[in-house]
């Protein structure tokens, strides 16, 4: 037989669960229509193979559009056929997966919201230095 703590736990996680899903549906909902909104050949205009103009615009692109590491690799690939460098295409994959503005809402909610908007700006940052490290390190190998 469960314990007065072990339900009054799960009570609360179920709470805490119920007044998340609005949230996450929407959050879940905007992200689909970015990425539908968004025309495809837009990226291979937009980025131009500048050394820091193309990480920055990658970053900032991945962070509005956010997504998941398994479609990454089709995304790469589709950028890298309309022209864009792996600069831009690292920077936009790696914020695409760690930043996610759109999620920041839910993040802030679950997490507290000085952590949620910490990390994201962090793996903001940290997507374009490791985009351009990624870079120079293959143009040199």
């Amino acid at each position: 037989m469960p314990s007065t703590k072990a339900k009054e736990a799960a009570r609360k996680t179920w709470n805490a669960i119920k007044n998340s899903l609005p949230i996450l549906l929407g959050v879940l909902l905007f992200i689909t229509l970015i990425i539908e909104i968004i025309p495809k050949d837009l990226y291979g205009k937009v980025f131009t193979n500048h050394g820091f103009l193309d990480p920055l615009l990658g970053a900032i692109f991945g962070s509005i559009a956010a997504g998941n590491p398994l479609n990454s690799y089709v995304i790469g690939g589709e950028l890298m056929n309309q022209g864009v460098g792996l600069i831009g295409i690292t920077a936009f994959i790696l914020s695409w997966v760690t930043v996610g503005l759109v999620q920041l809402p839910a993040e802030s909610l679950m997490l507290g919201r000085k952590f949620a908007i910490s990390r994201n700006a962090f793996s903001f940052i940290s997507a374009i230095i490791i985009a351009i490290l990624t870079s120079y390190t293959l143009t040199i190998l």
